[in-house]
């Protein structure tokens, strides 16, 4: 294993321990709501694998609100972030009004969303509700982009809605792209199409198998890939324009500082949680049934947050297989809590594409 600079060292084990604080600590500060599994697309690399049509259908407002209620008197309004995602949010004519109750109860709230349904008059309709946050995907030229998201209309639509949203400054907003083998060698034409629509921030995902992803063997990086990856996004935040980060898949090693705001942590059921389609209580919706913690329809969340989530919180029975022996472990406490099969053993280790 490749060894750490000292200084980035101790810069982690300061990190180390405000994380063990938080950990102890574990207020709720971002709640994802699935508000449906329906999609107007069918992108390649979706992990959800959600169609036009979905068997399960979408939880009823009133029941959320009901979960959302039960919380307010333990947490602080105004920095617990609500993000709706789906399949696509914006399927949902009712979305405004969950939005616009959410505002009354003075909680921020955003979606992650395709674009491809984010006209003028529903943006406007969105910020009458009190729209917080928004996110929109970007992933690739108009040829790769498409191709992911199976629709040619994709493009155009996403790029229509990227630059209107980015020309409204009381909204926080980013676009997130996927990083694959077929737009790695486009990245500054994809950032350079972002800075002229006016967009400041920028995360860079990577695809990990999931889902339809487990599919297309293309969209995984190699590790010369992975690495020049890594040196774009510290190269391109030294010379500024648009602001990229990578996401927060996991540890990184000697990267870690350098391309993200701050070191990696993932806040899966220690800040972040999250109300499933199915009213299942979980974290990073990213993180499906198997390890769930309750249901808004039995259970209290509030409740739930408080007792359970003994698995997100004390991660030492991830020390196995490729992390028995890793001297890495006491900051990475076994990647990103998604990359786990049902059994905890491990998918994907960024670590080890890092150096």
């Amino acid at each position: 294993m490749k060894q750490l600079s000292l200084r980035r060292r101790l810069a982690l084990e300061i990190h180390r321990k405000l994380h063990r604080d938080k950990i102890r600590e574990h207020a709720l500060r971002q709640l994802f709501w699935e508000c449906t599994q329906r999609c107007n697309l069918s992108c390649r690399h979706c992990g959800s694998d959600c169609k036009t049509s979905s068997l399960q259908p979408d939880m009823p407002a009133s029941d959320f609100l009901r979960a959302i209620d039960s919380l307010l008197p333990h947490v602080d309004r105004h920095r617990l972030n609500i993000v709706i995602t789906g399949g696509e949010p914006l399927v949902r004519q009712d979305l405004e009004d969950v939005g616009l109750e959410l505002y009354r109860r003075e909680l921020p709230w955003g979606i992650v969303t395709n674009g491809l349904l984010l006209s003028p008059e529903r943006f406007d309709r969105l910020r009458a509700a009190g729209i917080h946050n928004l996110t929109i995907s970007l992933d690739g030229d108009e040829e790769d982009h498409n191709w992911m998201r199976g629709n040619p209309l994709s493009y155009r639509r996403a790029l229509e809605a990227i630059a209107m949203v980015a020309a409204t400054p009381d909204i926080n907003f980013d676009v997130v792209t996927c990083v694959n083998q077929r737009n790695i060698g486009k990245l500054d034409a994809i950032a350079a199409v972002l800075e002229e629509r006016g967009v400041r921030r920028w995360r860079l995902f990577t695809i990990f198998p999931s889902g339809r992803a487990r599919n297309y063997p293309e969209f995984a990086l190699s590790k010369e890939q992975f690495i020049s990856l890594m040196e774009y996004i510290k190269d391109k935040r030294k010379r500024g324009g648009i602001h990229p980060s990578y996401c927060c898949e996991g540890f990184l090693g000697d990267y870690e500082g350098d391309v993200r705001e701050g070191f990696y942590h993932c806040d899966a059921g220690i800040s972040v949680g999250s109300i499933l389609i199915d009213g299942s209580i979980g974290a990073c919706p990213s993180i499906r049934a198997d390890y769930t913690q309750g249901n808004i329809y039995s259970d209290d969340f509030w409740d739930v947050w408080q007792n359970r989530y003994e698995c997100y919180r004390d991660r030492s029975w991830m020390k196995t297989g490729i992390c028995a022996d890793c001297n890495m472990f006491r900051y990475c406490e076994g990647n990103g809590f998604h990359l786990r099969e049902a059994d905890g053993s491990m998918k994907h280790c960024y670590y080890r594409l890092s150096f």
